[in-house]
């Protein structure tokens, strides 16, 4: 018998992610998210069952490739099955004038910079850390 109360704090906890992944902070961090998995409950355990960007993005379902650069200008030219990009993410980081691209491809993987995914990585943590303090 499963305790209401239990569901009841699982509930909350994921309409707090919800409200804290809307926020202007984690802005890119929610474009990828949304791109990779539209079930809100797996992103939900995702986040809450794993300790950095790129084991969320594995529990996901895609592996990461990192690239010194991405050419955000070619990648859209190569949006659709035949060049392979089902998504591309040109997230740019006012604060720090980072550009931070990610391209989403159709084989389950994802091309982004190094910067890029310690970027993600501190907006992972800090997401959690948000999260944490909402308990």
């Amino acid at each position: 018998m499963t305790d209401p109360s239990a569901n009841t704090g699982l509930q909350a906890g994921q309409q707090d992610f919800e409200r804290i992944l809307s926020c202007d902070l984690f802005k890119g961090l929610k474009a990828v998210l949304d791109t990779l998995s539209p079930d809100r409950d797996a992103l939900w355990a995702g986040v809450n069952g794993t300790s950095s960007y790129e084991e969320l993005v594995a529990r996901l379902g895609y592996r990461i490739t990192l690239t010194g650069q991405i050419h955000v200008r070619d990648a859209y030219c190569r949006v659709g099955s035949a060049g392979g990009i089902k998504a591309v993410l040109p997230y740019h980081d006012i604060p720090t004038q980072s550009s931070l691209p990610t391209l989403v491809h159709f084989d389950s993987s994802l091309t982004t910079t190094p910067n890029s995914a310690r970027f993600f990585n501190k907006m992972l943590a800090a997401l959690k850390a948000q999260l944490s303090a909402q308990k």
